[in-house]
C-alpha cells in the first residue's frame, strides 16, 4: 500500500488531504490516519521536508507527499520531483544524500495529468530536478505539488484534478525505461518533453547548478536509489559547460547507455 502524506502546516497539502478525505470512501484507523481502498493517507503536523522519520512510524511500499510548490516568480505550476541534496542540506534531509526514486510512478502521474491540461490552462505542468528533504527514507518518495502562491494552493479545480489524477495513476503504473538526467535547469523542459513523448521515465535529475558536486558517490546514488532499474543516462550536453569532460569520465565507468540531448 502506498502512503499519501500531508502536512497540517502546509495550506495546500492540507487542502489536498481534505479533498481526498471528503471525496473518497475511507476508514479512519486512528487519529489522522485514513485507510482507503488502494492507499493510506496520514496527516502530520511537521514539515514534509523534515519527515525522515516516516519509515519508523509507517509501513508503506512507497510514499507520496502532497505539497505546495513555491517559486520566486509565483508562476502557476503543477510539479513533481524526487528528493535529495547534492551538496549541503538547506531544506531538510542530509547533506550529499539522495532519497529513493520511483520513475514509473512519476511518469504515470505526469502523463495522466498532462492529458488534463485543457482544464488546467493557467498552469505549467513539469517535473523538477531533485531537491530538498527528506532523504533518509528507505522507500521511494515522490513529491506532488501545486504552486506557486496562495491563490493556487486554494484552487479547488487544480486540487481536485491533481488528487483524482494521482489516485487513478496508482492503479495502473506501467513499466518504463528508467533513466537519470544530468544537466538542464531546475525545470528541465527537455527531460519533461522526453518523459511525456517517449518511453523513458526519470529518476534523479542533477541540474546544471549542481554539476560541480557530482562525483562517483553521487552518481552511484542516482543510479542505485531507484525502485526501477536505471538503464540509461540522459545528458543535456550543452548545459555541462566546463564540467563536461570530468562528468563524462565518471559516466564512462558505467556500462549504461548515454544519450546526449
Amino acid at each position: 500500500m502506498p502512503l499519501l502524506v500531508a502536512s497540517k502546516s502546509d495550506l495546500c497539502s492540507y487542502n489536498m488531504a481534505n479533498y481526498i478525505i471528503n471525496n473518497y470512501e475511507h476508514e479512519e484507523i486512528y487519529n489522522n490516519f485514513y485507510r482507503f481502498d488502494k492507499f493510506d493517507l496520514a496527516l502530520i503536523s511537521e514539515s514534509l521536508l523534515h519527515a525522515d522519520w516516516l519509515d519508523s512510524k509507517f509501513n508503506a511500499d512507497y510514499y507520496i507527499c502532497l505539497s505546495k510548490h513555491s517559486s520566486e516568480r509565483n508562476i502557476p505550476a503543477l510539479t513533481s520531483h524526487f528528493t535529495g541534496n547534492f551538496n549541503n542540506a538547506e531544506y531538510g534531509g542530509k547533506s550529499r544524500e539522495l532519497g529513493y526514486a520511483y520513475p514509473s510512478l512519476q511518469k504515470e502521474y505526469m502523463q495522466n495529468l498532462y492529458l488534463k491540461r485543457d482544464k488546467l490552462k493557467r498552469y505549467e505542468i513539469v517535473i523538477e530536478a531533485t531537491h530538498h528533504g527528506p532523504t533518509s527514507i528507505n522507500k521511494p518518495l515522490l513529491f506532488v505539488e501545486i504552486g506557486s502562491s496562495v491563490e493556487e494552493w486554494n484552487d479547488i479545480n487544480a486540487i481536485s484534478i491533481v488528487c483524482d489524477t494521482l489516485i487513478t495513476s496508482l492503479s495502473n503504473i506501467k513499466s518504463s525505461k528508467a533513466a537519470i538526467g544530468i544537466g538542464s535547469t531546475h525545470y528541465p523542459l527537455k527531460f519533461n518533453k522526453i518523459l511525456q513523448e517517449e518511453s523513458y521515465s526519470f529518476g534523479h535529475i542533477a541540474p546544471k547548478y549542481v554539476l560541480s558536486y557530482l562525483d562517483h558517490n553521487i552518481i552511484e546514488q542516482m543510479l542505485n536509489r531507484s525502485r526501477d532499474s536505471i538503464e540509461t543516462i540522459i545528458v543535456e550536453w550543452k548545459s555541462l559547460g566546463s564540467e563536461k569532460s570530468r562528468i563524462i569520465n565518471i559516466l564512462n565507468n558505467y556500462d549504461l547507455e548515454v544519450i546526449k540531448v
